[in-house]
């Protein structure tokens, strides 16, 4: 599988997103933030916007829920055309069951961590589930500074993979940059999204490759 960066258009420019996505025709992902305004404090877009999305590019899109009642709202997403939807644990009422939901209707389902929700309560759900996000910022706003007390999580939960034999991906989402995505790589995370580190770039997919490559250094 290797080392996968997803781009997030949270810091992309709102009113030019296909544009956007053609920037970072390099990236694994495209990595699509969905808020409430009530489970974090923002609001963004929500499915029509991603259906017009997945319409404009080829590269996959990357979902992660930060909404209230992931459970009613997660499987629309995939009808809309997301390959991965991510939704909060803590705002889920039944993580197995929506888990299924989107497997079922042909996407990856993964479960999202703040930075401090543990993540082995969860232990036993692994198996559900293909993919861990892992939050390095608290959810709801772009171009935070990266939090290091998360780096042990990343290591805990890349135990609990090893131990139960699974294959699924640990994704970091929050203040990934050249400066921290090696700390990252070498704590067992494979999938890193990157919002200001990359828009922000003269040459956003030059950034992709150099993150990218500064990742597979670290993981080796």
């Amino acid at each position: 599988m290797g080392i996968q960066i997803a781009p997030s258009i949270l810091s992309a420019d709102f009113a030019r997103l296909a544009d956007e996505a053609a920037a970072v025709s390099n990236a694994d992902w495209l990595h699509v933030d969905v808020m409430d305004n009530h489970f974090v404090p923002n609001l963004t877009l929500g499915l029509p916007i991603v259906e017009s999305l997945a319409k404009a590019t080829d590269t996959p899109l990357d979902l992660h829920l930060m909404i209230e009642d992931p459970d009613r709202w997660a499987p629309g997403y995939v009808e809309a055309g997301a390959s991965s939807v991510t939704f909060h644990v803590e705002a889920c009422r039944a993580p197995i069951r929506t888990a299924r939901e989107i497997r079922a209707k042909g996407a990856r389902a993964a479960m999202a961590l703040k930075p401090a929700t543990p993540i082995e309560p969860y232990e036993d759900m692994l198996s559900e589930l293909d993919m861990i996000l892992i939050m390095t910022v608290e959810p709801g706003f772009g171009g935070q500074k990266f939090l290091d007390i998360c780096l042990p999580k990343i290591r805990r939960a890349k135990a609990l993979l090893d131990k139960h034999g699974l294959d699924l991906w640990i994704e970091i989402d929050g203040g990934v940059s050249a400066e921290t995505i090696e700390r990252c790589a070498e704590a067992g995370a494979d999938v890193f999204v990157a919002g200001s580190a990359v828009y922000a770039a003269d040459d956003p997919n030059a950034m992709i490759e150099k993150l990218r490559g500064l990742a597979e250094g670290a993981a080796q």
